[in-house]
């Protein structure tokens, strides 16, 4: 169909096709271009097309837009977009969960000497392979029980701090009996030699025992000093504490005669007084002196010669906070209580592990077998070290 329109420039009439594909024409008489109204065409007006394409050579194929194909073929590309997405997604989970576990494995516990448990009540704390007591006063049970000593025959001496009772077990925990030393004052430190004589510290003195009976058998180490602590050497002999102006070590032989004194044993080698000393002596005669106040393990050798010191004073791995006790078994390893556990070492001071104990652990032994024995104010623990 032919439309005739005027050119704006020149006022000259313009014939058009409205079927023409062109939006311009140019005017013959001023030779200006002039745009075209919009016409109704049925390829402008026709919708335009969504094509689909896909592999394996196929023609593509074309869906009028705003049909019903049309609709359901964009359902059907974006079903398998937010898919792809989606197993795109759980493949990087899967590939990162397999690579953390490739990368984390099996977390062995930094404890080698004895299993942690995980669950229960025991969760945190390393299980014991025996525990007997509970708080009270009755026979088997504690109110405050700081001191643990063993015999040969397997004897277990448990002594309360203060009241002076001292309880006696057989080697699986069964109360056997009980005696008293002195009531009025605390008892600082118990020993027993492989004959079952147990040695108890009171009043700045050492008091001998026949450990299944309680008979009083004499003191030893008279005009030494006060003594604090008290500890059995392989040989049958004593090592012990003495304040007498300053922190001594002392040794006795089995008749309980004085041999040697190391004179400010730990003091002479910090310049710091030492009011506060634990003491332990391993197989071949090495002392071990715990400083309460130094917060340091002091090392000697049998005839009193400083070898070396470790620890100090800190909550990291072999630093002490609050040490109470020190034992030494039968590999020379050494075991030092303090508000953490148990902390052991080797005979050198290198750190080793620490033994996770529920309560306020305060006293340790070992028996022949190289178990430990942790005396924890209400409960007695047995722990096997070689494990």
């Amino acid at each position: 169909m032919i439309d005739t329109l005027q050119c704006p420039s020149c006022g000259a009439p313009l014939d058009y096709d409205e079927q023409s594909e062109s939006d311009m024409i140019r005017c013959p008489f001023c030779q200006n271009t002039v745009m075209l109204p919009r016409r109704s065409r049925p390829e402008a007006d026709a919708q335009p097309q969504i094509v689909i394409r896909h592999s394996f050579n196929r023609p593509a194929i074309r869906v009028r837009r705003g049909s019903p194909v049309a609709a359901l073929a964009i359902v059907v590309v974006v079903l398998l977009v937010t898919g792809g997405i989606a197993l795109f997604v759980v493949g990087m989970v899967n590939r990162t969960i397999s690579s953390a576990t490739r990368t984390v494995g099996v977390v062995t516990p930094k404890n080698t000497l004895a299993p942690t448990t995980t669950s229960g009540p025991w969760a945190g704390y390393t299980q014991p392979d025996m525990a007997f007591g509970s708080e009270g006063i009755g026979p088997g049970h504690f109110k405050d029980a700081r001191s643990i000593a063993l015999d040969a025959a397997g004897h277990i001496y448990v002594a309360e701090y203060q009241g002076g009772r001292v309880q006696v077990f057989d080697a699986s925990g069964k109360f056997v009996t009980q005696w008293t030393v002195d009531a009025k004052m605390p008892l600082r430190g118990m020993a027993a030699d492989r004959k079952g004589t147990v040695y108890v510290v009171q009043a700045g003195n050492i008091m001998r025992y026949e450990g299944t009976t309680g008979k009083s058998l004499g003191t030893v180490g008279v005009g030494n000093g006060r003594f604090d602590d008290v500890a059995t050497t392989a040989d049958g002999g004593l090592v012990a504490f003495a304040y007498q102006s300053r922190d001594d070590i002392v040794r006795l032989d089995s008749s309980g005669q004085v041999t040697k004194v190391v004179r400010a044993a730990i003091s002479g080698q910090t310049d710091h007084t030492e009011l506060g000393m634990r003491v332990a002596a391993d197989g071949i005669g090495n002392i071990y002196a715990l400083g309460e106040n130094n917060d340091a393990v002091f090392k000697f050798t049998p005839d009193g010669r400083f070898v070396t010191q470790f620890g100090g004073d800190g909550d990291e791995p072999g630093q002490f906070r609050a040490p109470s006790a020190i034992a030494v078994d039968n590999q020379g390893r050494v075991y030092v209580c303090d508000f953490k556990g148990v902390q052991v070492f080797d005979s050198n001071g290198r750190y080793i592990s620490l033994i996770k104990v529920k309560g306020a652990a305060s006293g340790l032994v070992f028996n022949d077998r190289n178990e430990l024995f942790v005396v924890a104010r209400t409960q007695v623990y047995k722990f096997n070290v070689g494990k």
